[in-house]
């Protein structure tokens, strides 16, 4: 597929989202709807959980992205009238966020980006040693010079801020920084921050239609990969 829209310039460095754009969280959506017995559950649970880290960053307060996960199930287990979940339930179900396989396209994707001269960066909502977890089990760290959490600055993504971090962590300008993404809001977020954005397309996202067009886009990563050589 072609580019939405000229870049400004070829990225220096690329941002990697990483839960749902290089992990696939097939796994922990059949764990969450088996513990609830509800087909509608991960949707309910994952979409609570997103929307109060927001809730949390407007109201200037932060919580871990674990500690608003377990909350998230509580409020998911009202919301759909069922049994609300034991703790050791929750702690099982939470952990596997760190137990993720990546999406099979991923490993290719990073392998060709590295080759074509681009430094890696992976870039994530989860707190830091989550993140090296994540990394370490689906078997991606060695792609990634530096591995970057919001837990730094107490913002979720898409505030601002958090791109900021990110791209002077990087030791760039936003304009001369990707970010790659399998969610609207965080294509919307980086492109309001100044960096160009990539949305990979994985089944059931979809572009935030109000905001401006992504730099590229792609339905895998090795596409997007071919699109940035």
């Amino acid at each position: 597929m072609a580019s939405l829209a000229a870049p400004l310039s070829r990225p220096q460095v690329i941002l990697f989202d990483v839960n749902e754009t290089l992990l696939d969280m097939g796994p922990l959506k059949q764990a969450v709807n088996a513990a609830f017995g509800n087909k509608a559950a991960f949707n309910q649970w994952f979409g609570l959980l997103l929307q109060h880290s927001l809730v949390a960053t407007v109201t200037d307060q932060y919580f871990t992205f674990a500690a608003l996960a377990d909350a998230a199930l509580d409020m998911a287990a009202h919301m759909l009238q069922e049994k609300p979940l034991s703790h050791a339930q929750k702690h099982e179900l939470t952990a596997l966020l760190t137990q993720l396989p990546p999406h099979p396209d991923v490993p290719a994707g990073l392998r060709q980006l590295r080759a074509a001269g681009y430094r890696l960066v992976a870039f994530t909502n989860s707190t830091a040693p989550a993140l090296a977890e994540q990394l370490r089990y689906a078997g991606l760290t060695e792609y990634f010079e530096q591995q970057l959490s919001v837990d730094a600055v107490h913002r979720y993504k898409p505030h601002l801020d958090t791109y900021q971090y990110a791209t002077a962590q990087a030791a760039v300008a936003p304009a001369h920084a990707l970010l790659v993404a399998a969610h609207g809001w965080d294509v919307a977020g980086a492109l309001a921050a100044g960096l160009q954005a990539a949305f990979l397309a994985r089944p059931g996202q979809t572009l935030y239609p109000l905001a401006p067009p992504p730099t590229y886009q792609a339905p895998t990563l090795t596409a997007l990969a071919e699109q940035l050589a």
